[in-house]
């Protein structure tokens, strides 16, 4: 067997390698390294016959501690759980009036019912519950139903028109299609529009006022600032659910829409519903 040439200007031995002119040195690596290396392997051994590691058909091989991740997850859950537990139960005990007034379960409500709105109200109502077009927006203060923190339980509760529910928020704009004539749509969409943004035909307000009162004003009364036992909402702001346009308004005066809002009492339970009404109190929109 040949001897490796040395390389001339460092006296090491190559390997016999050359690129391009380029030898490759011999040398050998520094005995700490390669003493670290081999007590890695020895660690990683070491370390998967202690703790779960090698998989098999079903499973994987469960280490001489018996350490589970599964079991740490499950033990942090239930002394999360302990911690919550007299939070939850007194808000199971008491009102929502009476939560709201304790500076602590109210931050525990809050919290707990932004969670519980991630989860089943930004569907409808937005992740920032700003709402849109057909569902209403939390953060002001117009609110159909009443904004009080014991409104916004009943209504979260019981649901709006949720059939289901037998004790649901129930009212229905009637449909005045085939009541009203295009004409007369027109005038009182026009005096209602004039409520709160300036109409199209400033001379169709005053009929259109005769019409609102001879057939609106039994149910958004004769200020037109609605009435929120009916569920009748207040004309005079410039909040609209479905549109403020005068476009908007004649639609929903000849044919208008009803939504729905599910009861989420029985779906839920009352304690996550009592955090829900005290978040939804707490956006700045309650009264």
């Amino acid at each position: 067997m040949s001897e490796k040439p040395i390389d001339e200007i460092s006296g090491v031995s190559t390997t016999g390698h050359e690129w391009d002119g380029i030898k490759e040195l011999n040398n050998p690596l520094p005995r700490w390294w390669v003493w670290t290396f081999y007590a890695t392997i020895v660690w990683a051994l070491a370390y998967t016959i202690a703790y779960p590691a090698w998989p098999m058909l079903s499973s994987a091989t469960r280490g001489i501690l018996g350490w589970s991740s599964r079991v740490e997850v499950k033990n942090e859950l239930a002394v999360a759980s302990a911690a919550q537990a007299q939070f939850v139960e007194a808000i199971k005990a008491k009102s929502v009036a009476e939560i709201a007034a304790d500076d602590q379960l109210r931050k525990y409500a809050i919290a707990a019912g932004a969670a519980a709105f991630k989860i089943n109200c930004i569907q409808c109502h937005s992740s920032g519950a700003s709402g849109g077009i057909g569902y209403p927006d939390l953060n002001d203060d117009d609110w159909l139903w009443g904004g009080k923190i014991e409104d916004l339980y009943l209504t979260i509760t019981h649901g709006i028109r949720f059939a289901a529910a037998p004790n649901t928020r129930s009212s229905e704009m009637a449909p005045f299609g085939g009541v009203l004539d295009n004409s007369q749509i027109a005038q009182v969409s026009a005096y209602v529009a004039g409520l709160s943004e300036t109409p199209s035909d400033k001379a169709s307000v005053g009929p259109g006022a005769q019409i609102f009162a001879e057939n609106c004003a039994a149910c958004h009364g004769e200020d037109a600032k609605g009435n929120r036992e009916l569920g009748a909402p207040d004309l005079t702001d410039a909040i609209w659910l479905y549109g403020k346009s005068e476009a908007a308004i004649a639609a929903q005066v000849r044919n208008p829409k009803n939504g729905v809002m599910p009861a989420w009492g029985a779906r839920l339970g009352d304690t996550t519903v009592k955090e829900l009404a005290v978040f939804v109190h707490s956006l700045g929109g309650g009264e």
